[in-house]
């Protein structure tokens, strides 16, 4: 017994100071995606696992671009698995940072792009002699986009969700908006109603032009059309399911409904872990707040080590 612990120990603690960053680019049709790969020292081939980065302006590394919250929680994923002797891809998104200029405007964007992207990310490295598999990890929005991927392209092997929401994406801006006045949440409900019918909508209430502004409807009629446990069912691989239960943006319900869809998957809740993949012990917004501005806070442990024995003990 104490043989096959200390066995488990070693990997999951194997060391690889001397792990290699290399900046990558995906060309595509409308602009190039920027990403870089992290290459543990190893000799023999080891796996890859393409990250997919959350929503709005939040850059490969986890942060959100033009804000104090720099948390560096991504690239921290990142160096944690090649310290376990797995590679990564990490990649600004189109229309941010490095990939700016791969979207062209807000009003020509659709979920599909970065579905698209993730696939293509995959099939680039699918012959790559130097990867034994390709596994696609999500964190929140980049979960559902990831899952779709990993259907899209045959060289993923593995799925990873990553505090990933278990609804479509407007039952979840309906839900945050269940604080508002009665008549913000009933107008919201009518706007959402004609977006899933693929419809835009011309009066939109000032106070909701922010979240349902004319350039962005497009993009939003584009996402709604996705139920995320209805794509994790159609998944034929191995799927890892990773929540912590100080999420104040994903609520640990989320990933009960993504094993609930999907119920041969590995799941795990990992404790006073937060959005930002962060050691928080607190619900208090201002406790919260503080991690998402502390790039020097560690991620959990617990994250990297279920990652490493999915990937590495299947």
């Amino acid at each position: 017994m104490r043989k096959v612990l200390f066995t488990i120990l070693t990997l999951i603690f194997f060391s690889t100071a001397q792990a290699v960053e290399k900046n990558i680019i995906l060309p595509t049709a409308t602009g190039d995606i920027q990403g870089v790969l992290l290459m543990p020292d190893v000799e023999q081939p080891c796996p890859l696992v393409i990250i997919i980065a959350g929503s709005g302006p939040t850059d490969m590394n986890g942060n959100t671009l033009g804000s104090e919250l720099q948390n560096n929680s991504l690239k921290m994923l990142a160096e944690g698995l090649a310290a376990n002797g797995i590679a990564s891809l990490r990649y600004d998104k189109r229309g941010i940072g490095k990939s700016r200029a791969a979207a062209a405007s807000e009003e020509e964007l659709r979920f599909e792009h970065y579905i698209d992207d993730a696939a293509a990310w995959a099939d680039l490295f699918a012959n790559d002699k130097r990867f034994s598999t390709i596994a696609i990890a999500g964190h929140s929005e980049g979960s559902l986009i990831g899952m779709v991927a990993a259907r899209k392209s045959n060289a993923v092997k593995a799925y990873i969700s990553i505090a990933g929401c278990g609804r479509p994406a407007h039952e979840i801006i309906e839900e945050q908006l269940s604080a508002q006045p009665e008549q913000v949440q009933r107008e919201a409900a009518e706007i959402n109603k004609e977006l899933l019918l693929g419809r835009t909508v011309e009066n939109v209430p000032n106070y909701l032009a922010a979240l349902y502004r004319k350039s962005i409807q497009p993009y939003l009629i584009s996402w709604f059309r996705y139920n995320p446990a209805r794509e994790i069912a159609e998944l034929k691989i191995p799927v890892l399911i990773l929540q912590g239960d100080r999420d104040i943006q994903v609520n640990v319900k989320e990933a009960e409904k993504l094993l609930a869809a999907r119920i041969f998957s590995s799941y795990h809740i990992i404790g006073n872990m937060n959005h930002v993949l962060k050691h928080c012990e607190s619900n208090d917004m201002l406790t919260q707040l503080e991690t998402y501005k502390s790039p020097a806070l560690p991620i959990k442990d617990e994250l990297i080590e279920h990652i490493v024995r999915f990937l590495l003990n299947r």
